[in-house]
């Protein structure tokens, strides 16, 4: 069985069958073990007569081992980023013609008309699913497919062969040679292709020990959830040499470090900071922390890492000079081409790759040949006067100010340029705010500076429809939402390339973004959010959460039965929906059980006034109005579990000292409406005729009013009195 070349490396100083190649906190492999392990699972493959290999995993040995042994074998290996929505799986594994998936037995379970079977990799008991699968026309060579989801719902496949990948691995192997790394967290899922390359490849080749563990215990969830303290924690667990961290996580970090009066521990010697601008000042304070951090440039096209910085070769503000591999230069208006170790080409585009790949980025070499990168060429605005500014640019030096997380730029058109601003901390006062704007103008010109700015109405995140799934912002989504709010108005296009083209989820995003603020904005979130809640009124929650959740399946089989049959394709996504959520309601009851709440007296006892209204509008939409209008309800309530449900598990146990038995509810419900929601904008994409995507808008409008008043309904923290609704026997509830 041939071995790949990075598990060979005999002659290789430090480079020893009795190495250390992987850690998972648990056991460790030898790189002789590590070979024996992807040996055993390419010849198991090969007998399988597997061709298109798909790996749906967490991190951990198993997924390396995976990935070397479709290597060794000779197969296409198509690694799937967990947050990746079920649509966008579906659409990567018939766009790169996958024939097997290599994932967890209970997510086998999604297919369970396909066969399957056990498989032990390095200790890990996993599922090989057999999927029926036409062959794909691939660019000579491929041996890896890494999907890239950027600004639409269906990834874009990128193909790479093995000889262009070690050309990568050995230009970082190069450049960190004098560092004498020799351990290396993983920190990035290793679906993305800058772990993938830099965390995996080039450590096993030099013999460096990588440590691989579930992504959970660094502090990763999904694509845009993290808990610095988490990584914090790991890395004085495992001592690592080296990280691969993104600019929002090397924030969250310094911010923990600053706020816990901590310091990195001295085993860093080289943490690599990619995905998008830093900017100096984090940069700075994160050095100031003892984090040795590293800005670097790269893309998939180009088979990850293009430029680093490193230690002696270091200018803040730069995106580094070109590794040994890579070819840099500047082409006509300033846009940023790659050279040297690209790509093979696209799933299903035959066009071949250009010696030099247009990035699409905007930038300059120094004379020293650092990279500076401006941003996106597509993204450039031009203001009222004339002057052409990428927003990337300063956005960067928005974020670089302590006061706010996220930040979008707008103003094509427009005399000056406003802002979005998502705060660092819910309690950011407009004076803070204020204050990082103009500590962030003084360090720009008058032309970028930023005027008026506003509160984002939402997170910026896919949840929300203001964020793709990677992060990147969804502009056109964060214009229409806050244009009126900045005084701008959404100006005609003047050329194609500025044409506003919206999906129908970024309209119905957009169009209920005020209502979503009024139920955001009730008193009882925000005090949840603060930390101040009491037993009784997470209690009175848990009641009103079943009450409402015991119709879940019952109005989807109404929606189903209502259905005209025009919409009779949507009986499938509806069925799909009530098999996830069938037995919701139990989890409630026992969590309030959990809780030392009567769950007797809960089953047997009437809602709220607030949610029996609630439910009956529900009900009367589908019936009197238009069945669709029904998924008004889905995006309300799943949005707003998205945004809230694991934040306000965390703070409610918190206070009140609750074991974890009594959040079953809000952390699975969470967990599992964060998939949900990529699904239902996928869902909500098809729907065309305007009557249908207007009374869908209209729905949620009122139902973001009716859950408000759900929540306006319970007990304040340290009273006992229903602050805003009317006594029920008063109104005439039934008793």
């Amino acid at each position: 069985m041939p071995m790949p070349t990075e598990l060979s490396h005999g002659t290789e100083p430090g480079v020893t069958p009795g190495s250390i190649a992987l850690e998972d906190g648990q056991r460790a492999w030898t790189l002789e073990a590590l070979k024996l392990e992807v040996s055993d699972l390419a010849a198991r493959l090969e007998r399988d007569g597997a061709r298109v290999v798909a790996t749906l995993l967490d991190n951990s040995p198993a997924w390396i081992v995976a990935d070397r042994a479709a290597a060794a074998a000779g197969l296409v290996h198509v690694p799937l980023p967990l947050f990746f929505t079920p649509q966008q799986i579906s659409h990567a594994l018939q766009a790169a013609g996958v024939d097997t998936v290599l994932t967890l037995p209970r997510a086998a379970a999604q297919w369970p008309q396909l066969p399957s079977q056990a498989c032990s990799v390095a200790g890990q008991e996993l599922a090989l699913v057999r999927v029926p699968s036409q062959p794909v026309a691939m660019p000579a060579n491929t041996s890896k497919v890494t999907f890239t989801s950027g600004t639409t719902g269906a990834p874009k496949g990128v193909c790479l062969t093995e000889a262009g990948m070690r050309r990568v691995a050995a230009g970082l192997l190069a450049a960190l040679e004098p560092l004498g790394i020799r351990r290396h967290l993983c920190a990035l899922p290793f679906a993305v292709l800058l772990e993938n390359i830099a965390g995996v490849l080039a450590p096993l080749a030099r013999g460096v020990t990588c440590i691989a563990l579930p992504l959970a215990q660094v502090g990763l969830r999904g694509s845009s959830s993290f808990d610095a303290a988490g990584l914090h924690a790991a890395v004085l667990q495992h001592r690592p040499n080296s990280i691969i961290l993104l600019p929002q996580m090397l924030r969250a970090w310094a911010d923990h470090l600053q706020q816990s009066g901590q310091r990195a521990p001295e085993c860093l010697r080289f943490v690599a900071v990619g995905g998008s601008a830093v900017g100096r000042p984090l940069l700075a304070r994160a050095w100031s922390l003892g984090i040795p951090a590293y800005e670097g440039y790269g893309l998939s096209e180009g088979g990850s890492v293009q430029t680093l910085n490193l230690p002696g070769a270091h200018r803040l503000g730069s995106a580094g000079q070109p590794l040994p591999q890579a070819l840099v230069r500047i082409g006509a208006e300033d846009e940023i081409e790659i050279g040297g170790s690209l790509f093979a080409g696209y799933l299903g585009d035959s066009t071949p790759v250009p010696a030099w790949w247009p990035t699409g980025d905007l930038g300059s070499i120094a004379a020293d040949g650092f990279l500076h990168v401006r941003g996106r060429r597509d993204h450039v605005l031009i203001t009222g006067y004339g002057r052409n500014v990428s927003p990337e640019w300063v956005e960067t030096a928005l974020r670089s100010e302590s006061a706010i997380a996220q930040a979008v730029v707008l103003g094509d058109g427009q005399p000056g340029l406003g802002a979005v601003l998502w705060p660092a901390h819910a309690d950011a006062s407009d004076e803070q705010l204020q204050q990082a704007v103009d500590a962030a103008n003084g360090t720009l010109p008058d032309y970028a500076r930023i005027g008026p700015w506003v509160r984002a109405r939402a997170a910026f995140d896919f949840a929300s429809g203001m964020a793709t799934a990677n992060g990147r912002p969804q502009r056109a989504a964060v214009l229409v939402a806050h244009a009126s709010e900045l005084g701008f108005g959404v100006p005609p296009p003047s050329t194609p390339s500025q044409e506003i083209s919206m999906t129908f989820y970024e309209r119905l995003v957009a169009e209920t973004a005020d209502a979503r603020q009024g139920l955001l904005g009730a008193a009882i979130i925000q005090a949840c959010l603060r930390g101040e809640v009491s037993l009784p009124s997470y209690l009175a929650f848990l009641r009103e959460a079943f009450h409402h959740v015991r119709h879940t399946v019952p109005l989807m089989h109404a929606c189903q039965a209502a259905l005209p049959v025009r919409n009779r394709w949507l009986e499938e996504p509806l069925d799909e929906y009530v098999q996830e959520e069938i037995g919701h309601e139990q989890w409630i009851l026992d969590d309030i059980a959990a809780a030392g709440g009567d769950v007797a007296v809960v089953r047997a006892g009437p809602p709220d006034l607030a949610t029996e209204l609630m439910v009956a509008y529900a009900y009367d939409t589908i019936v009197r109005r238009n069945p669709l209008g029904f998924f008004g309800m889905v995006y309300v309530l799943e949005g707003t579990s998205v945004s809230l449900a694991l934040m306000a598990a965390d703070r409610i146990q918190k206070a009140l000292q609750l074991p974890d038995r009594a959040f079953t509810y809000l952390r699975s419900h969470g967990t599992l409406d964060n998939e949900h929601v990529g699904s239902f904008a996928l869902l909500m994409n098809r729907i065309q005729d305007p009557r249908d995507q207007a009374d869908i808008i209209h729905a949620a409008r009122a139902f973001f009013k009716l859950y408000g008043d759900v929540f306006r309904s319970l007990p304040l923290a340290g009273t006992g009195a229903l602050p805003t609704m009317p006594d029920r026997a008063a109104a005439g509830a039934p008793a």
